[in-house]
């Protein structure tokens, strides 16, 4: 669709863009932090607003106002601040990829583009800042990130992308979002689409745990091992930033899946009421299941987490791609 400069600007910044995005990671933070203490017998954050509810715009308030970068000899904080900020601002551009967006950018193969805008260079401006921050620990947590990406990135584009080429119609668009959105949920209809999808879902629910560094996944920032990983040097605003894109980068991952594998509004309009409280409720379910998943584990080593990222994740969506291989021969 055709989008003037006013309605664009709004989109990236407003909604579903900046403003929204930041709203939704930070609420998706603390239901991840209420769920957890939940599971652990403990009340979570309580004080701060109701129910506790605006702790984690508080704690992010808190870094960016009252606490100051820590200057270190070798450290180029303009350099770290200029990667999370490009890093963000791509994250925002991605929403407009997404069928929420009121100016919804459509068009073959914009999974693509929405993989390297929400995924691929969040993870890169991430690596950068940290070792634009250099410390013995820091390098260490790095390459224990990039570690993980090598599997990671690849099993969370398969599991979008096999969907996104099941829901593709006779002269529809090709690899796209929205395309996808508005036909993935007649997949669980058919035995073998639906196994493709089911087995989509579970390299997806993997690979956004490894991605999000969350257990038994946690292994870039162990804090009994490298202190906190590739995060030990950024304080202040810069820690912020990095906690913000990181947070952002898990909604926006979880929402590419509620529309590509889950069918979105499916079975409503995406324009009715219903549809959007169906866009919540399986946005809400992978958070719970990936919480639950982060509260049942233990941290991996890193060649254990290769292997489960292999096992749990590659060779599902590798299956996967090849019953979409064949249902598109029959």
């Amino acid at each position: 669709m055709a989008c003037d400069l006013a309605l664009l600007l709004f989109s990236a910044l407003v909604y579903p863009g900046l403003l929204s995005l930041s709203a939704l990671a930070l609420a998706t933070q603390y239901l991840v932090r209420k769920l957890s203490a939940r599971f652990q017998r403990r009340m979570g954050p309580s004080y701060v607003g109701p129910f506790g509810l605006l702790q984690p715009f508080f704690d992010l308030l808190k870094l960016l106002r009252a606490k100051e970068v820590v200057a270190s000899r070798y450290g180029m904080a303009v350099a770290a601040e200029l990667s999370l900020l490009a890093g963000i601002a791509f994250l925002s551009a991605s929403t407009l990829l997404l069928p929420l967006s009121p100016c919804h950018v459509r068009s073959s193969f914009d999974l693509f583009v929405f993989f390297y805008a929400a995924s691929a260079v969040p993870a890169l401006a991430l690596a950068l800042a940290a070792l634009s921050m250099p410390g013995p620990y820091t390098s260490v947590g790095v390459s224990r990130l990039l570690s993980l990406l090598t599997l990671s990135e690849p099993v969370f584009f398969i599991s979008l992308l096999v969907p996104a080429y099941l829901a593709t119609r006779e002269g529809g668009l090709l690899a796209s979002i929205g395309e996808a959105a508005a036909n993935s949920h007649a997949l669980w209809r058919n035995p073998l689409t639906a196994a493709a999808s089911a087995l989509c879902l579970l390299a997806f629910l993997v690979s956004v745990q490894a991605r999000a560094m969350m257990q038994p996944f946690n292994i870039p920032d162990a804090e009994q091992e490298v202190i906190a990983g590739y995060k030990t040097e950024l304080s202040g605003p810069l820690l912020a930033l990095a906690t913000l894109i990181h947070d952002v980068e898990y909604a926006v991952s979880l929402l590419a899946a509620v529309y590509v594998i889950l069918g979105g509004p499916a079975p409503f309009s995406g324009r009715a009421l219903e549809g959007a409280a169906a866009v919540a409720a399986k946005y809400l379910a992978l958070v719970f299941a990936a919480t639950l998943v982060k509260n049942s584990m233990g941290r991996y080593r890193v060649e254990q987490g290769l292997v489960q990222l292999f096992k749990y994740g590659l060779v599902p969506a590798v299956i996967a791609a090849a019953l979409a291989i064949a249902y598109s021969a029959l």
